[in-house]
């Protein structure tokens, strides 16, 4: 994982354009991508497909004729989706276009503007107070063309028509764990998957952040809707600090209470957040409407870590062990779901137990009461996201006693098994 994740490092990408492709043609020498694009200007919901950027050069000239900001030494020099210009002006009207961090003097910011024309350049708070008055060559060798989208696809096919979803990201440029460290993870979960048939089909994509999913989903949200079980939105996943959860809107779909069990097993000191805290896709995922049970898992998470959206965020800040716990962890609720059936109740309502001699018809009988009241409380979380240990869980029973409650109610046709 780690050397595909060197290897992906250097490629300046962006939501749309060649970066992402060469991304993708990488990673389809792994496993076997349908690489797809998408007209500029098609209509996705309330959004529409941007044009397409791509560029080959970019610097700053000071007053010498030095280069003092080059694009060929680190690719987050530039602003993301910069037009195209040839100028010269004064430092007070450059700086307009500059972008620093004060609090970290060393680092270069990620910056971007999709949606509104304009240009700029990006430059550690320490190459920026050097500056000198004077006037300033700028130049960017951009453009913006009607082009498309490009987005990866790998469906591998299962026993069942119910899948279970991976997405991952592949529109920043040089960024480590924000970025290349969630596809290099999942193109080896992929081929982790493949490995052995499969109870469910697997849908995995590898995506532009936003207007990818966006795109995804009006293309297939139906099909999406209708299969998939429990999905995951892969992110931040390469680093060596501790884990963190982010739920669904819902926050007790099946993928919700596989990683958070988990989680719990295997890094039980993990962070958990809130919904409230969402900012990559599951915001698309999770949205009103669409409701799709995906989760993040993530080590770092996004804008929790100091060097995030800028180049501290490097090769150096990821490690192999980091990848392979992040591994280790989607491995584990990936298993845990193909290997432990959910149960749902047969009818709606209260089922009639008493005709099926599973409640006392002497209300007074202290042990079939009980008895019942378990047969009652399984139907009550029988709504088909829950296994046995989250039965376990929420009843606060014996494992043992629970099996054979389900082994009762599934002989009586009360619940079946998912």
């Amino acid at each position: 994982m780690y050397r595909l994740a060197k290897e992906l490092f250097p490629i300046c990408r962006s939501i749309t354009g060649d970066g992402v492709r060469k991304t993708l043609h990488i990673i389809k020498k792994e496993i076997p991508l349908k690489i797809c694009e998408v007209p500029s200007e098609t209509k996705v919901f309330d959004w529409e497909v941007p044009m397409e950027w791509n560029i080959k050069e970019a610097w700053i000239k000071d007053p010498s004729g030095k280069k003092v900001v080059d694009f060929t030494d680190n690719n987050l020099h530039i602003v993301g989706y910069s037009t195209p210009i040839n100028a010269e002006m004064p430092l007070s009207k450059l700086e307009e276009h500059l972008y620093s961090l004060p609090d970290k003097p060393d680092a270069i910011p990620y910056v971007t503007s999709y949606y509104k024309e304009t240009w700029g350049f990006c430059l550690s708070q320490k190459v920026r107070e050097k500056l000198i008055d004077g006037i300033y060559k700028i130049h960017i060798k951009s453009t913006l063309t009607n082009g498309s989208l490009t987005y990866g696809e790998l469906i591998i096919k299962g026993r069942s028509k119910k899948e279970i979803f991976l997405s991952t990201n592949i529109c920043h440029p040089s960024l480590a764990n924000n970025e290349i460290s969630g596809p290099a993870l999942t193109t080896y979960l992929a081929k982790w998957i493949q490995g052995k048939p499969r109870n469910y089909t697997y849908r995995i994509i590898f995506i532009p952040e936003t207007i990818g999913s966006l795109v995804y989903l009006s293309r297939n949200i139906d099909t999406m809707k209708n299969n998939i079980i429990a999905g995951f939105n892969i992110t931040c996943v390469g680093d060596d600090h501790i884990y963190s959860f982010l739920p669904s809107r819902n926050g007790s779909t099946v993928a919700d209470k596989i990683a958070r069990r988990t989680l719990e097993k295997l890094h039980s000191g993990f962070k958990s957040y809130s919904f409230l805290d969402r900012g990559s896709d599951e915001r698309q995922y999770c949205a009103p409407g669409i409701d799709l049970p995906v989760v993040s898992i993530m080590r770092s998470k996004y804008r929790e870590y100091p060097e995030y959206h800028s180049s501290l965020d490097n090769l150096s800040l990821i490690s192999p062990a980091g990848l392979q716990g992040s591994f280790d962890v989607l491995k584990e609720c990936i298993e845990t779901i193909e290997k432990n059936p959910r149960y749902q109740s047969i009818f709606l309502g209260e089922a009639q137990l008493g005709k099926r001699n599973l409640y006392p018809s002497l209300s007074y009988v202290k042990t079939a009461r009980n008895k019942s009241r378990l047969y009652q409380n399984i139907l009550a979380y029988a709504d088909g996201t829950n296994d046995i240990e989250e039965l376990e869980r929420l009843i606060k029973i014996p494992k043992a006693e629970i099996l054979e409650a389900v082994r009762t109610l599934l002989n009586e046709k009360l619940i079946k098994k998912i």
